[in-house]
């Protein structure tokens, strides 16, 4: 009796495990999708895409230490302030806690900033909220490398 108690417990716990590491996995992969679609914004941006992927309370970090909130951050994009012709993201991992999430990665990407070719090589942590079933940016920090 006490081998089928311990089977049937050792059973339950795998399966809560696998469950619960599908439900990260699907999480993970939405995320992946929102940092792809926050990728492509980047380089070809539309405003009403851009203010969808962003939360309300944006903080969005520049590597030279330049923070813009949402209206600044879609402004940058919209106006080619910020103007990326090619972005490679790299090595990127995705956490994900409850509603939060956090995504690292590296960022090569060519630049036209005010009409001025250039290189951005940068180390990225992004924080994604989930709100109302959507993944929205909430903060991001860039550093040189």
């Amino acid at each position: 009796m006490k081998s089928v108690a311990f089977t049937l417990l050792l059973f339950s716990s795998l399966l809560t495990v696998a469950t619960n590491s599908f439900a990260q996995s699907k999480d993970q992969a939405a995320v992946a999708q929102a940092v792809e679609a926050l990728r492509l914004q980047m380089i070809s941006p539309d405003k009403a895409k851009l203010e969808a992927l962003a939360a309300d309370d944006l903080s969005y970090g520049h590597s030279n230490g330049k923070i813009e909130a949402k209206t600044a951050f879609v402004e940058a994009f919209t106006s080619g302030t910020s103007d990326f012709v090619s972005i490679e993201l790299t090595d990127q991992t995705v956490t994900v806690v409850d509603n939060t999430a956090l995504v690292r990665h590296k960022l090569m990407g060519e630049t036209l900033d005010g009409g001025k070719p250039g290189q951005a090589k940068l180390s990225v942590l992004q924080v994604w909220i989930k709100q109302k079933g959507t993944w929205k940016l909430l903060a991001r920090q860039a550093v040189k490398i």
